[in-house]
Protein backbone atom coordinates (compact mmCIF):
# COMPACT_ATOMS: atom_id res chain seq x y z
CA UNK A 1 0.00 0.00 0.00
CA UNK A 2 2.88 2.47 1.09
CA UNK A 3 5.24 1.64 -2.01
CA UNK A 4 6.85 4.57 -2.97
CA UNK A 5 5.62 7.05 -0.54
CA UNK A 6 8.41 9.98 0.10
CA UNK A 7 7.02 12.52 2.82
CA UNK A 8 8.77 15.32 4.41
CA UNK A 9 6.95 17.81 6.88
CA UNK A 10 9.17 20.41 7.32
CA UNK A 11 8.92 22.12 11.44
CA UNK A 12 6.44 24.84 11.96
CA UNK A 13 3.59 22.98 9.11
CA UNK A 14 0.74 21.51 8.95
CA UNK A 15 0.92 18.70 6.20
CA UNK A 16 -2.56 16.79 5.24
CA UNK A 17 -2.41 13.32 4.01
CA UNK A 18 -5.49 12.64 1.88
CA UNK A 19 -6.73 9.90 0.29
CA UNK A 20 -9.87 7.23 0.10
CA UNK A 21 -10.40 4.81 2.84
CA UNK A 22 -7.77 2.17 2.45
CA UNK A 23 -5.65 4.23 0.56
CA UNK A 24 -2.86 3.85 3.41
CA UNK A 25 -3.03 6.93 5.58
CA UNK A 26 -3.94 4.89 8.92
CA UNK A 27 -1.01 2.59 8.21
CA UNK A 28 1.97 5.23 7.43
CA UNK A 29 0.88 7.33 10.73
CA UNK A 30 0.86 3.89 12.56
CA UNK A 31 4.67 2.93 10.89
CA UNK A 32 5.91 6.40 11.79
CA UNK A 33 4.44 6.90 15.08
CA UNK A 34 6.00 3.27 15.77
CA UNK A 35 2.87 1.58 16.12
CA UNK A 36 3.32 -0.82 13.15
CA UNK A 37 6.89 -1.51 11.59
CA UNK A 38 7.29 -1.28 8.23
CA UNK A 39 8.20 -4.40 6.14
CA UNK A 40 10.78 -2.22 4.18
CA UNK A 41 12.36 0.69 2.71
CA UNK A 42 13.46 3.69 5.24
CA UNK A 43 11.81 5.80 7.54
CA UNK A 44 12.81 8.48 9.57
CA UNK A 45 11.04 10.66 11.98
CA UNK A 46 12.82 13.82 13.18
CA UNK A 47 16.26 12.76 12.00
CA UNK A 48 15.55 9.00 14.01
CA UNK A 49 15.12 5.39 12.65
CA UNK A 50 11.40 4.32 13.55
CA UNK A 51 13.29 0.86 13.23
CA UNK A 52 16.18 0.92 15.78
CA UNK A 53 15.89 4.48 16.94
CA UNK A 54 12.31 3.95 18.20
CA UNK A 55 12.52 5.13 21.77
CA UNK A 56 13.99 8.32 20.26
CA UNK A 57 11.12 8.62 18.01
CA UNK A 58 8.52 8.08 20.46
CA UNK A 59 10.33 11.08 22.64
CA UNK A 60 10.05 13.45 20.14
CA UNK A 61 6.07 12.57 18.49
CA UNK A 62 2.49 13.40 20.05
CA UNK A 63 -0.26 11.71 18.79
CA UNK A 64 -3.69 13.30 19.19
CA UNK A 65 -6.41 10.06 17.57
CA UNK A 66 -9.72 10.00 16.22
CA UNK A 67 -10.27 8.23 19.89
CA UNK A 68 -9.86 9.68 22.96
CA UNK A 69 -6.72 8.06 25.21
CA UNK A 70 -8.15 9.52 28.32
CA UNK A 71 -8.48 7.21 31.31
CA UNK A 72 -12.18 8.32 32.72
CA UNK A 73 -11.68 6.81 35.81
CA UNK A 74 -9.00 9.31 36.67
CA UNK A 75 -9.10 12.85 37.13
CA UNK A 76 -7.69 15.36 34.37
CA UNK A 77 -4.46 15.93 36.60
CA UNK A 78 -3.85 12.37 37.06
CA UNK A 79 -4.31 11.62 33.44
CA UNK A 80 -1.91 14.55 32.61
CA UNK A 81 0.30 13.61 35.65
CA UNK A 82 0.68 9.60 33.66
CA UNK A 83 1.65 11.22 30.80
CA UNK A 84 4.27 13.27 32.22
CA UNK A 85 5.50 10.10 34.16
CA UNK A 86 5.55 8.42 30.22
CA UNK A 87 7.64 11.27 28.96
CA UNK A 88 9.97 10.82 32.35
CA UNK A 89 9.36 14.34 33.33
CA UNK A 90 10.60 15.27 37.29
CA UNK A 91 8.19 15.72 39.49
CA UNK A 92 8.88 20.16 39.64
CA UNK A 93 8.48 20.39 35.72
CA UNK A 94 5.66 17.61 35.84
CA UNK A 95 4.02 19.92 38.07
CA UNK A 96 4.54 23.03 36.00
CA UNK A 97 3.59 21.29 32.95
CA UNK A 98 0.47 20.08 34.15
CA UNK A 99 -0.78 23.22 35.77
CA UNK A 100 0.49 25.40 32.57
CA UNK A 101 -1.69 22.88 30.54
CA UNK A 102 -4.97 22.50 32.53
CA UNK A 103 -4.66 26.44 32.03
CA UNK A 104 -3.97 26.80 28.48
CA UNK A 105 -7.35 24.57 28.17
CA UNK A 106 -9.89 25.68 30.68
CA UNK A 107 -9.50 22.48 32.44
CA UNK A 108 -7.96 23.97 36.05
CA UNK A 109 -11.68 24.33 37.31
CA UNK A 110 -12.34 20.85 36.55
CA UNK A 111 -8.97 19.20 36.81
CA UNK A 112 -9.73 17.26 40.45
CA UNK A 113 -12.75 15.84 39.00
CA UNK A 114 -12.81 12.02 37.08
CA UNK A 115 -12.72 12.98 33.11
CA UNK A 116 -15.64 10.84 33.56
CA UNK A 117 -17.84 13.95 34.23
CA UNK A 118 -16.10 15.83 31.63
CA UNK A 119 -18.33 16.97 28.33
CA UNK A 120 -17.11 15.87 25.37
CA UNK A 121 -15.55 18.99 24.50
CA UNK A 122 -13.12 19.07 27.71
CA UNK A 123 -12.34 15.20 26.83
CA UNK A 124 -10.89 16.49 23.53
CA UNK A 125 -8.84 19.17 24.83
CA UNK A 126 -7.65 16.98 27.57
CA UNK A 127 -6.72 14.53 24.92
CA UNK A 128 -5.01 17.47 23.26
CA UNK A 129 -3.46 18.60 26.47
CA UNK A 130 -2.03 14.99 27.28
CA UNK A 131 -0.04 15.03 23.99
CA UNK A 132 1.65 18.10 24.20
CA UNK A 133 2.80 17.26 27.73
CA UNK A 134 6.20 15.75 26.30
CA UNK A 135 7.02 18.94 24.00
CA UNK A 136 6.93 17.16 20.86
CA UNK A 137 8.15 18.30 17.80
CA UNK A 138 5.87 16.47 15.86
CA UNK A 139 1.88 15.68 15.90
CA UNK A 140 0.06 13.41 14.55
CA UNK A 141 -3.48 14.26 14.51
CA UNK A 142 -6.70 11.77 13.34
CA UNK A 143 -9.76 13.53 13.59
CA UNK A 144 -9.23 16.02 16.48
CA UNK A 145 -12.30 17.70 16.70
CA UNK A 146 -14.88 14.75 16.48
CA UNK A 147 -17.50 15.40 19.42
CA UNK A 148 -16.47 19.08 19.42
CA UNK A 149 -18.90 21.63 19.12
CA UNK A 150 -17.86 25.28 17.15
CA UNK A 151 -16.70 27.18 20.05
CA UNK A 152 -14.58 24.28 21.13
CA UNK A 153 -13.15 23.41 17.39
CA UNK A 154 -12.04 27.17 17.27
CA UNK A 155 -10.41 27.13 20.53
CA UNK A 156 -8.40 23.56 19.66
CA UNK A 157 -7.68 25.10 15.92
CA UNK A 158 -6.06 28.35 18.18
CA UNK A 159 -3.97 25.98 19.87
CA UNK A 160 -2.61 23.89 17.13
CA UNK A 161 -1.75 27.50 15.43
CA UNK A 162 -0.16 28.22 18.76
CA UNK A 163 2.37 25.16 18.11
CA UNK A 164 2.77 25.61 14.41
CA UNK A 165 4.18 28.60 14.91
CA UNK A 166 6.47 27.37 17.86
CA UNK A 167 8.09 25.43 15.19
CA UNK A 168 5.87 22.00 15.94
CA UNK A 169 5.08 19.86 12.68
CA UNK A 170 1.49 18.64 12.17
CA UNK A 171 0.93 15.55 10.56
CA UNK A 172 -2.52 15.51 9.62
CA UNK A 173 -4.33 12.09 8.96
CA UNK A 174 -7.40 12.77 7.53
CA UNK A 175 -6.89 16.75 6.16
CA UNK A 176 -9.24 18.48 9.07
CA UNK A 177 -6.63 19.97 10.51
CA UNK A 178 -5.35 21.92 7.36
CA UNK A 179 -9.39 23.15 6.74
CA UNK A 180 -9.74 24.26 10.31
CA UNK A 181 -6.35 26.46 9.87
Amino acid sequence: VLKGVELEVPEGSVYALLGPNGAGKTTAVNICSTLLTADAGEIRVAGYDVRTQADQVRRTIGVTGQFSAIDEFHTGRENLKLMADLNHLDRGRAKTVIDELLERFELADAAGRRAQTYSGGMKRRLDLAMTLVGSPRLIFLDEPTTGLGPRSRRELWQIVREQVADGVAVLDHDGVARRGL
